[in-house]
Parts: C-alpha cells; sequence; structure tokens
C-alpha cells in the first residue's frame, strides 16, 4: 500500500490538478515526514547520500538529492561512451531510414520527437538509446560524451507516463510529453540528449548552460518520474555487443564506444 501511494507522488498523471497537489506536497516541509519511510520502500542507499537523511527538508529534495563525490565513477576512456543517468537501460537499436524506431507496439518518429524534419535526418541510420528512472534512482543527469553544445530547446506542454503501461498504453510520450533536448557536436558528428518529463508540470531543471559538456558532469535533475533518450549519428559510436534489456546502469558505466576520424581512417 505504502509503495503505491508513494508512486502517485513521483510517477505520472495526466490530470493538472493532480500534478499540481503532487507537486505542492512533495515540495513541502510536511513531506518530510515520510522520507524515512519512503527511503525504506524503495532501498535507497543512504550512505551514498550527500547529507544525511534527516537534513533533507521535503521528499522533493530528497528525490533530487546529490551523491558524495566519488560515488559514481567515470569510465575517463576518450572512446568511452557512459550512462548518462542511474536508471533502467529499457531499449536499444538503430534508426532506419525514415529516422524512426518502435518501441512497446508504438511507432516513434525523430521528426516528432525533436520538432525538426532537418534535425531527424541528420540521424538516419544512426543509434537510440533509452533509459527510464524508477522512484527508486538518482535522479540527477550527467553528460554520457564529451563536445560542443550546438543548440537547447524544449517542446511539448503536456505529460503523460512514462513507466511500461504509459508506453505501452500511452499517447506516444517519448515524443509527446514536455522535454528539454542538448544537441551536442563530437568528432564533427551529433549527439542528442532528449529529456522527457513525467508530470503535468515543468519536472525537468537543467544545472548547464555552458558552450560544452564534459563526460560525466552534472548537466540537470529531474523532479519526478523520468526517461532519456540519446541519438546518435551514424557512425559516431557503437554500443557494447554484451548489453542486454532490460538492466540496470549506473552514471559514468561504460555503454559503448564513440569513434573518431582517426578510428574511421
Amino acid at each position: 500500500m505504502k509503495k503505491q501511494l508513494y508512486r502517485a507522488f513521483v510517477e505520472l498523471t495526466g490530470n493538472r490538478f493532480n500534478s499540481h497537489l503532487l507537486r505542492t506536497f512533495t515540495t513541502s516541509r510536511l513531506s518530510k515526514g515520510v522520507n524515512r519511510s519512503f527511503t525504506k520502500v524503495y532501498n535507497l542507499k543512504t550512505e551514498e547520500m550527500e547529507k544525511p537523511l534527516h537534513e533533507y527538508k521535503s521528499l522533493h529534495e530528497l528525490f533530487t538529492r546529490r551523491l558524495k563525490e566519488g560515488t559514481r565513477p567515470i569510465d575517463l576512456n576518450q572512446h568511452a561512451l557512459v550512462s548518462p543517468v542511474d536508471g533502467v537501460l529499457a531499449h536499444v537499436g538503430s534508426l532506419n531510414e525514415q529516422s524512426a524506431f518502435r518501441v512497446k507496439g508504438q511507432d516513434y518518429t525523430l521528426q516528432e520527437m525533436l520538432g525538426s524534419t532537418e534535425k531527424s535526418q541528420v540521424y538516419c541510420g544512426g543509434t537510440f538509446v533509452i533509459l527510464y528512472l524508477s522512484p527508486s534512482h538518482y535522479h540527477r543527469i550527467h553528460s554520457p560524451i564529451s563536445g560542443r553544445v550546438l543548440e537547447r530547446w524544449q517542446l511539448g506542454n503536456k505529460s503523460y507516463p512514462v513507466n511500461r503501461q504509459g508506453l505501452q498504453y500511452g499517447k506516444r510520450p517519448l515524443s509527446k510529453n514536455y522535454r528539454l533536448i542538448t544537441e551536442v557536436e563530437v568528432h564533427h558528428k551529433r549527439a542528442a540528449i532528449v529529456k522527457v518529463g513525467a508530470l503535468n508540470v515543468n519536472s525537468i531543471h537543467l544545472t548547464h548552460d555552458g558552450k560544452n559538456v564534459e563526460k560525466g558532469k552534472e548537466i540537470g535533475y529531474f523532479s519526478f518520474g523520468s526517461t532519456v533518450i540519446l541519438l546518435f549519428e551514424h557512425g559516431l559510436v557503437e554500443l557494447d555487443p554484451q548489453l542486454q534489456c532490460p538492466t540496470e546502469v549506473k552514471v559514468g558505466m561504460r555503454i559503448g564506444t564513440i569513434f573518431s576520424k582517426k578510428d574511421e581512417a
């Protein structure tokens, strides 16, 4: 029963009024009273947290917690593509000639997801990675790759569930929900970090606005349940063949190889 209640706090709802109420409660000092119970229900590792549990003044503060320095070692090999989040590696694959892919019986096009035919064509034949974050996960987002930021933009104004049921029965939430997109140039090719919102309010917050991103460095966080989609231009990366979906991953863990012009030569 408790788990069902807490899921209501942090997972999606299509009702704007309910979303507002949930956000109001989770950001209030009143919600601090459920922090210890929430921690137990979701098996949060208090030894990893930046602060002692009693110092988090609301459920929202606990949910958006940082971790102690060094808790998530980053694979610093220049060719390593790393996970940007703690979460479930839910789906990976190749984009077809129409820059489309299929998840849980639903077809998605990058034209719809990125809001541009021109941008979607860049990723034709490329690679996609979908990572889902549950309430039990650390909700800070880190860069999976180092590169130069080309553009940041936002799309969508509503958010529907992105959990298993939402992906299967929702209205294409990965390309309809509120989302923030960061496009990066790496070795003269492009990569996009698509952060998908999961509540009927703005649940995505950027903490980095520089001209460059550095692998492993924080770039934002989610306030509620959420999903990250990584898109890579053809020839930029190759995912590790031993990866299986679904599987748990952590920030900084190697999930693939980044190629450069030298590698192609």
